[in-house]
């Protein structure tokens, strides 16, 4: 399809200082993508490993060849002094035993992914698949085993036109490969004891949804808290997904680009996080001055291009979805809650966290409902995240499923505490005196005595003060 004159450009940012800083706003959420997309996935790592066995593997043979004749007599000591049978009985025992233990790590990282399932939440399959130490350990083994096929290939007996080849400095490497192996099998064995630990995945929740609150952060852009009233025109025009999953992220950047270039205004449907069904409206856009388009307006080339700016999966993220952390949170403390699991301090744990988090969302800078070009003028509405929704997801379901114990129950008082003392905000206190007063009304349905009914008023007491 030939484009038109006025049909949207993929990258195009206005001059001036706003459209630069948003740029590289968005350059970094793009990178927190990409570096999500790679840490979540086992294969990156172990594969560059096998690529770079395979290319090491090929020339160290050969330096071997060029090199062994000439080595010192104290270092040709140090390695490798068999012939080629004892050479091959060797490096065919590391490939095997490497594949044995290779087969063990995927089978005991199965075995944890199956309990921390059924423990704490299924959304916590992530973090293991992103463990750092099991992509570590599956690198190493399988770089072991390639490296020691590829120089099990080099090995030859003398015959009566060649003399023999012992690639002694390979397979000296091969031999210090394999014990880094068994210590990498030990340290790994050990790692998966901690992660199995339920403090331990709240931990690294934790420390996932801080690094997504400090982008968030660090990526705020000015604007507009709020949309004046009558904005949105009666007759708007859509932008309709074309495949259902959960938005990752948006590149807002470039719709305000493609709204200041089209003067236009585009008005996002869904927060980062939502679930998008094929065939419901990405995003609802309408002509500034009121007038239709250009004759030569191509329609499907702006569709696709506003479709490229939010990325969808089959799965949430966390890297620039703050309420992710969260939910993770709250299904480990309604999990705990359950009766096949009954673990109300784990619960207790978990609100400990949530609350901390709560008041890291609490004291970001405000969220703009709207970005301006250089002239002062509203492109895009946004939907960006709500401290009022973030504080109700973490409250609502401990609260109706833990409202009978008094532990949790004093726990949510002392969270909505925590998280009152960090916010100056009018509109976050409002909400929490809002989930105070439900959460009195709740104990009222449950038959505590007057001592835990005269604590709980007092804490909620404690709440209002603040």
């Amino acid at each position: 399809m030939t484009r038109s004159r006025t049909s949207p450009p993929l990258r195009y940012y206005p001059n001036g200082s706003r459209a630069e800083d948003r740029r590289i706003a968005g350059i970094r959420r793009r990178w927190a993508l990409i570096r999500e997309a790679i840490a979540t996935r086992l294969w990156p790592i172990p594969l560059g490993t096998i690529i770079l066995a395979v290319a090491v593997g090929i020339l160290l043979p050969m330096l071997d060849a060029a090199i062994d004749d000439r080595l010192p007599d104290a270092i040709r000591l140090a390695l490798f002094n068999g012939g080629p049978d004892s050479a091959r009985a060797v490096l065919s025992t590391i490939a095997g035993s490497l594949i044995t233990a290779t087969s063990l790590t995927f089978t005991l990282t199965v075995v944890v992914l199956q309990l921390a399932s059924s423990q704490a939440t299924p959304r916590l399959l992530r973090l293991f698949a992103r463990d750092r130490m099991v992509h570590a350990t599956l690198a190493v083994f399988l770089g072991t085993f390639t490296f020691s096929l590829m120089v099990l290939r080099t090995v030859q007996n003398s015959t009566d036109s060649t003399a023999a080849a012992v690639p002694s400095i390979s397979i000296t490497l091969c031999l210090i490969l394999t014990l880094t192996s068994v210590i990498m099998l030990t340290v790994f064995l050990d790692h998966l004891a901690k992660q199995l630990r339920v403090e331990t995945m709240m931990r690294n929740i934790h420390r996932e949804t801080r690094r997504t609150i400090d982008l968030v952060r660090s990526t705020t852009e000015d604007g507009p808290e709020t949309i004046p009233e009558g904005t949105r025109p009666d007759t708007v025009r859509t932008v309709l997904a074309t495949r259902s999953g959960f938005l990752h992220s948006a590149s807002r950047s470039r719709l305000a680009a493609l709204a200041t270039t089209l003067d236009i205004v585009i008005e996002e449907e869904h927060s980062i996080g939502a679930s998008i069904i094929a065939g419901v409206p990405v995003v609802s856009w309408w002509p500034r001055s009121g007038g239709d388009m250009d004759e030569d307006f191509d329609v499907e080339a702006f569709d696709r291009s506003v479709r490229s700016a939010f990325p969808t999966g089959y799965e949430r993220t966390s890297s620039q979805d703050i309420g992710y952390g969260l939910r993770q949170l709250v299904d480990v403390a309604i999990r705990a809650l359950s009766p096949s699991v009954n673990d109300p301090t784990t619960a207790v744990h978990a609100l400990s966290h949530i609350s901390a988090v709560l008041c890291q969302i609490a004291q970001l800078p405000p969220q703009p409902a709207g970005i301006l070009d250089d002239d002062g003028v509203l492109r895009l509405i946004v939907r960006p995240h709500r401290f009022e929704a973030l504080l109700n997801l973490a409250v609502e379901q401990p609260r109706r499923y833990g409202v009978s114990d008094p532990d949790l129950v004093a726990r949510l008082f002392l969270l909505l505490r925590e998280v009152a003392l960090n916010t100056t905000n009018a509109k976050h206190r409002a909400a929490i005196n809002d989930q105070c007063d439900r959460l009195a009304e709740a104990v009222k349905t449950v038959e505590y005595d007057e001592p835990e009914l005269e604590r709980f008023a007092a804490l909620a007491e404690s709440v209002r003060a603040v």
